[in-house]
């Protein structure tokens, strides 16, 4: 990195979301200007839709707006490591695609990683007021009871795409399938602590989910045993002195 890279980064993980890239990159762009020097960071992950198309339109208008593109779609996970790669800024912040996360709130958990550093490795969103119908709430509630309760890591609501985190701190953590669902427990697997900001639920601004329940709760279940595992396999890290 060097002297003309931004400070923030923001990751945008999509897959099929035309429609709610343009409205969303203006609501970004309008939270970040004046703050810090920023750069916008899409993820097209495999999208089949107009996605592309409307990325590449909209970088003609904002020279703040990049893209990186997977030819198949690999995955959540693995599209905000993709971007988290590519970004440049010291300070990542990650929002979903689909509008139902809202920038206004990516200053205030900036400003609070800042503000917690270097302690502080990561500020997670949690979200009030949420949109999504009763039995999506369901699939939440139990696999963030169930997470919870073998993690113990603090954090009522994992699921939500608003997070600020260190670009080092997120690059040193072992990497798999669903990684960013137990994002709070392996950043305290490393010795940091964790923020929390409520944030504002809002419906989606297009489209359909691209999840469902098998990618809530039974997939995540698998993913919950090895996080477990990687925490209590954790070694002491030695405090080295020379003489």
């Amino acid at each position: 990195m060097n002297t003309n890279d931004p400070a923030v980064s923001v990751v945008v993980p999509v897959r099929n979301e035309a429609g709610n890239v343009a409205p969303l990159v203006a609501e970004i762009g309008k939270a970040l200007e004046g703050h810090w020097p920023f750069e916008v960071v899409y993820v097209n992950d495999g999208s089949t839709d107009g996605t592309e198309a409307e990325l590449k339109r909209l970088m003609a208008l904002h020279p703040w707006l990049r893209r990186v593109r997977h030819k198949q779609s690999c995955g959540q996970s693995c599209a905000v490591r993709s971007g988290v790669a590519a970004s440049r800024g010291a300070m990542v912040a990650t929002i979903d695609g689909d509008g139902q996360n809202d920038p206004a709130f990516i200053p205030l958990m900036l400003r609070a990683l800042e503000a917690g550093a270097p302690r502080v490795g990561l500020i997670a969103g949690q979200r009030v007021g949420r949109k999504s119908g009763g039995f999506k709430k369901l699939q939440s509630r139990i696999a963030n009871g169930v997470r919870g309760a073998e993690l113990r890591d603090g954090t009522r609501d994992t699921g939500c795409g608003l997070k600020a985190f260190r670009r080092d701190v997120f690059l040193s953590l072992p990497y798999f399938d669903g990684l960013h669902r137990f994002l709070p427990a392996l950043v305290k697997r490393e010795g940091y602590d964790i923020g929390y900001v409520d944030v504002v639920d809002r419906p989606r601004g297009s489209g359909v989910s691209n999840y469902g329940l098998w990618d809530r709760l039974w997939v995540g279940i698998l993913d919950l045993a090895g996080v477990w595992w990687l925490i209590r396999r954790k070694k002491r890290v030695p405090e080295i002195v020379e003489d």
